[in-house]
């Protein structure tokens, strides 16, 4: 394998780009980046690349993942040259629709995989630039002003105890919380999974419009816990924040990624580009306390920071399946679909049955209540996990292809449309129905405790 400090001098040297520090304005080049990354994230890479490198222009186009994959698909002017965001599922819905071109030799670096996973894809597509795991951080003065313990793996943050406490965004809105969500479903399977998420959705205080707006919602207190990608944990601590980030058990370590976009005009500055993240200097980049991010080089964590994160040496669990990121890939929109229909758009009505089901579990609990009110409490949390939506139909392609994203301005198809209306209607049935039992059963136990008229 050509290494990339090599690849690089071919590229000056055959004056693809303009020599380092002596820039040319009448050659200046603008390379078009379409990316998900906040600000914080890119503009260093951006100032240091454009300081190495004077005559190309980084445009950075900022969009969330699924808008990105739009602009890419649409083919929206200015024509994109690169796509740099975490999800993986992300690339492999644009290599599939054949969106994207090969990197060619060189920009795979050292090493292929972890824990077994590919850290570049195998076909050549895209490459990984960093690594990243996914999990909880909170807010340690909000959890402590409320006599809350700090959550330690996704399921305890179904405890009734985390009302209005939890804070996650849209996985249509954010690939990173798509790819939570899809983790849990692999991790647990599709049913225990979705009863996880459904149960969670019933103690969250918001579902942001961006992911960013989870970290945020964190650091101000607004609530106090999120589900996010590692990285807005770390640097939210590192940066001063009085917040903790953990990885639950069973996690997976999965690449942030770049690509080449077919069609773009500036190939070739695009592979410097992507060159200079996988350098020494670009990698180092990603231990800044406003970036957190764990590089994809197992050399670089010898400059790490101390007590700084290393996926290379955090154990795997045994039993924790890899990640399917075709599976990922083929029903992403499905996916996303069902969380908005049955948690983002029912949010009022999910977390009020919720919270009367966990009201009424917690008194059927410590009272030595009749065998009716467990069997009728049963039914009631039943019926708020129930799914639409099976597990080998969610694996189906011709099932999974009727789904695309909302876009403004377009109309999805007839068959999503009705599915869609359908799967409402139930949830908002099978919602008020659950709460009614609930409350039922609440005012039974309430009956029993009267005292005897005289």
């Amino acid at each position: 394998m050509i290494c990339l400090r090599v690849m690089m001098a071919i590229i000056l040297l055959l004056g693809l780009c303009g020599a380092p520090g002596q820039p040319r304005a009448a050659e200046r080049r603008q390379l078009v980046v379409v990316t998900s990354f906040p600000d914080s994230v890119y503009l260093p890479f951006k100032r240091a690349f454009e300081a190495a490198y004077a005559d190309v222009e980084l445009r950075m186009i900022n969009r969330k993942t699924s808008a990105a994959i739009s602009y890419i698909q649409d083919r929206a002017s200015p024509r994109a040259d690169l796509f740099w965001a975490s999800a993986p599922d992300a690339f492999e819905v644009l290599k599939t629709s054949g969106e994207l071109m090969k990197l060619g030799p060189g920009l795979r670096p050292d090493p292929a995989a972890i824990h077994g996973y590919p850290l570049h894809d195998p076909g050549g597509y895209y490459a990984g630039f960093a690594i990243s795991g996914y999990g909880l951080m909170w807010n340690r003065a909000y959890l402590a002003a409320r006599g809350l313990p700090p959550p330690k793996n996704w399921d305890d943050l179904r405890r009734g105890l985390y009302r209005n406490h939890i804070g996650i965004t849209a996985p249509s809105r954010s690939g990173t919380t798509h790819l939570i969500v899809e983790m849990l479903l692999q991790s647990k399977g599709w049913d225990e999974g979705w009863r996880a998420l459904l149960e969670i959705g019933g103690n969250l205080a918001t579902v942001t419009a961006r992911s960013y707006g989870v970290p945020d919602g964190v650091e101000r207190g607004r609530f106090g816990i999120g589900l996010v990608i590692d990285f807005f944990g770390l640097r939210s601590k590192a940066v001063g924040h009085p917040v903790e980030f953990r990885y639950p058990d069973g996690v997976m370590f999965l690449p942030a990624n770049i690509a080449l976009v077919k069609g773009g005009r500036h190939a070739a500055e695009a592979r410097l580009f992507i060159a200079y993240l996988l350098s020494d200097a670009g990698q180092k980049l990603l231990f800044r306390t406003d970036i957190s991010r764990l590089p994809v080089k197992r050399a670089a964590y010898r400059r790490a920071p101390k007590g700084y994160p290393n996926p290379f040496t955090l154990p795997r669990e045994a039993s924790a399946p890899m990640f399917d990121i075709e599976l990922s890939r083929q029903r992403y929109h499905l996916v996303n679909t069902l969380f908005d229909q049955l948690i983002t758009f029912r949010l009022h009505e999910l977390k009020e049955a919720w919270a009367l089901v966990h009201r009424a579990e917690a008194r059927l609990g410590s009272e030595d209540a009749p065998p009716q009110l467990k069997a009728d409490l049963k039914r009631a949390r039943g019926l708020l996990e129930t799914m639409p939506v099976t597990g080998p139909r969610s694996k189906n392609p011709a099932f999974a292809d009727l789904f695309t994203r909302h876009k403004p301005g377009f109309t999805v198809s007839e068959a999503q449309s009705r599915l869609e209306a359908a799967w409402k209607s139930a949830a908002i049935r099978r919602y008020d129905e659950a709460a009614q039992i609930a409350e039922s059963v609440l005012e039974r136990l309430d009956r029993a405790q009267e005292p005897p008229q005289p």
